[in-house]
């Protein structure tokens, strides 16, 4: 491993499982199962094991985005992972693109889509929130990701580039629509987050009179199946209705 290289320890305890992201430095981590060098990862690869202190053992792995997503600190409710596979999937998503983002929260969309697009500016009308986005993604050690606060409304006026696809989830998607049309490359993607029949419905409406097409409207559900010695069936827990996906092409 690199000096500065993010990993993740892995180790178990009563059963659960218990993961800690890391830089490789020259530090001590101190965990409730003992201290750990970290300058010893300098000559491990994944795979491998360090224990601490109190000889507890811990395997190396290097982190990946679902990671950072449970491992992220949160501003309010982040975009769901099965919402952003669909944002990715639809809108063909690729290491060429420049995405605007707006309605940063906790960052997790940005950096999803910071993992695999070749730049992210994403904007958060809340400093504390952007602050807290900024934390995220430098945990997650990404550096084409930029986490700018102001307001969408008035900032995508002013912009002077142009971009492949286009995030919005904010309450005020369809007030932006109108202008981004301007920052959107041709065949471009437009993508819109909305939790609400009737912001979804004003959404769309806005997309009609920028003229935008192929124009779809989705929701997507996650079932986890639950395994027991009593039989298999749908978990009870169960993730629900999160937010509707609308996705139209300039």
């Amino acid at each position: 491993m690199l000096s500065g290289e993010l990993v993740m320890l892995k180790t178990s305890h009563r059963g659960k499982v218990r993961e800690f992201i890391v830089n490789v430095s020259e530090d001590d981590f101190h965990t409730d199962f003992g201290k750990i060098d970290l300058s010893v990862l300098i000559d491990k690869e994944p795979g491998d094991a360090v224990i601490s202190h109190m000889g507890q053992e811990f395997t190396i792995q290097r982190p990946r985005m679902p990671d950072f997503f449970n491992h992220a600190k949160r501003s309010g409710a982040p975009m769901m992972p099965k919402d952003i596979g669909p944002i990715i999937a639809y809108t063909g998503l690729n290491k060429q693109d420049n995405v605007l983002d707006a309605g940063t929260g906790s960052g997790v969309l940005a950096m999803y889509l910071g993992s695999i697009a070749k730049r992210v500016l994403s904007y958060e009308i809340r400093e504390d929130f952007a602050q807290i986005a900024r934390q995220n993604v430098l945990s997650a050690g990404l550096d084409n990701v930029e986490i700018r606060c102001g307001n969408i409304i008035q900032e995508i006026a002013s912009l002077d580039e142009s971009f492949d696809v286009v995030t919005l989830d904010t309450q005020d998607s369809r007030h932006v629509i109108p202008h981004v049309r301007k920052v959107l490359n041709p065949g471009g993607f437009l993508v819109t987050y909305s939790p609400f029949f009737e912001q979804t419905k004003d959404i769309r409406e806005a997309i009609e009179a920028a003229h935008f097409y192929d124009v779809r409207t989705m929701e997507f559900s996650e079932r986890e199946i639950s395994f027991s010695d009593r039989g298999t069936r749908p978990a009870t827990a169960r993730v629900g209705h999160t937010g509707f996906i609308t996705i139209a092409r300039k």
